[in-house]
């Protein structure tokens, strides 16, 4: 997804009004290029953890920030707003063990801070 620039979209959804963390460049990659995120997965958890609290809090809500971004767009791309949605979903359940939109509770405290 590219916006009129010509530039990716996507790390201006995950990133907000913020500058964009260093794993923002890896769960972009995966929104473009889906069949590389099964590979990435583990490398973007092991970066995940490694994050201070409000790091971890800035990526959780960039992941949300793609899930409503897709929800709201889902009619103009149904493409693109489905594999939003399933690589930010299962990047949230993976490193927060939980979705915090369906109001699913952790299964267990990740090394993360929650």
């Amino acid at each position: 997804m590219r916006d009129d620039m010509g530039n990716t979209a996507y790390i201006s959804i995950i990133s907000g009004n913020e500058e964009p963390l260093p794993v923002f460049a890896s769960i972009v990659r995966s929104l473009e290029h889906l069949e590389e995120f099964p590979f990435l997965v583990e490398p973007i958890y092991r970066e995940a953890v490694q994050l201070n609290e409000v790091q971890t809090d800035r990526l959780r809500f960039g992941l949300i920030r793609l899930q409503l971004y897709a929800d709201i767009h889902r009619y103009d791309d149904m493409e693109t707003a489905q594999k939003m949605k399933y690589v930010a979903q299962v990047l949230e359940r993976v490193i927060f063990g939980g979705l915090l939109l369906e109001g699913e509770e952790p299964v267990e405290k990740c090394s993360c801070g929650y």
